[in-house]
């Protein structure tokens, strides 16, 4: 789940470019400031999406699948054994399995990742990137990004953005990590005009009896 906010980051995005390349394609532009405009549409947001991953020699490691929902500055990331959820102020992460969640304070910033930054301007300053063409999935027209981090220091080295051209959403997102390790994002759907209650971001203690609290803030 931390893989969703950190990819579903350097994303939700990041991509790969050759080494003489030092600004970005206006082609790819053009396309990422369409789905950000796209996405700033949208008053509250539910999306169900699929993990999946896959080791160095392209074994598939796990296939999971999850939901996340958006409104303003708050989310809430639901995938199998964890959940997180952001109300603006506090971030609770639950492990299923340990009945336990620990609490932290949000801060915003720019280093800070969260579902919101894969889908608006994140690339700008975080990425080089560039046009790999289009291609045919079922009915759909799939424009495919590369993306560097400008950060070399990061635990990834490319991530790929598949947009829907016909809709400017995003399709899905690959990202590579150094180690070999690729984590593929797919949005299964998205509802740009879903009625999400405030409640919905907030760690609801009653609901899982038993649970361990760690406060960290």
């Amino acid at each position: 789940m931390k893989r969703f906010l950190a990819l579903a980051a350097l994303l939700i995005g990041s991509f790969s470019i050759s080494i003489a390349q030092t600004s970005s394609d206006p082609a790819a532009k053009s396309v990422l400031d369409k789905v950000s405009a796209k996405f700033k549409t949208f008053n509250a947001v539910q999306s169900g999406f699929t993990l999946q991953v896959e080791d160095g020699k392209g074994k598939v490691q796990g296939v999971k699948k999850g939901t996340v929902y958006m409104k303003g500055g708050k989310y809430r990331v639901s995938v199998t054994g964890q959940e997180i959820f952001c109300d603006g102020t506090n971030i609770w992460t639950y492990d299923k399995a340990a009945n336990e969640v620990t609490i932290t304070k949000f801060e915003p910033g720019q280093n800070t990742l969260t579902p919101q930054k894969l889908f608006t301007n994140f690339y700008d300053k975080d990425f080089l990137y560039k046009m790999n063409g289009e291609k045919k999935i079922g009915a759909k027209t799939i424009q495919e990004i590369e993306m560097t981090p400008t950060d070399k220091s990061k635990a990834f080295h490319k991530v790929y953005v598949y947009v829907d051209k016909g809709t400017n959403t995003i399709y899905s997102t690959k990202v590579l990590e150094k180690n070999g390790n690729k984590y593929t994002y797919t949005v299964n759907s998205l509802n740009g005009k879903a009625v999400v209650p405030d409640a919905q971001f907030v760690f609801d203690k009653k609901k899982y009896p038993g649970v361990e609290e760690v406060d960290l803030r």
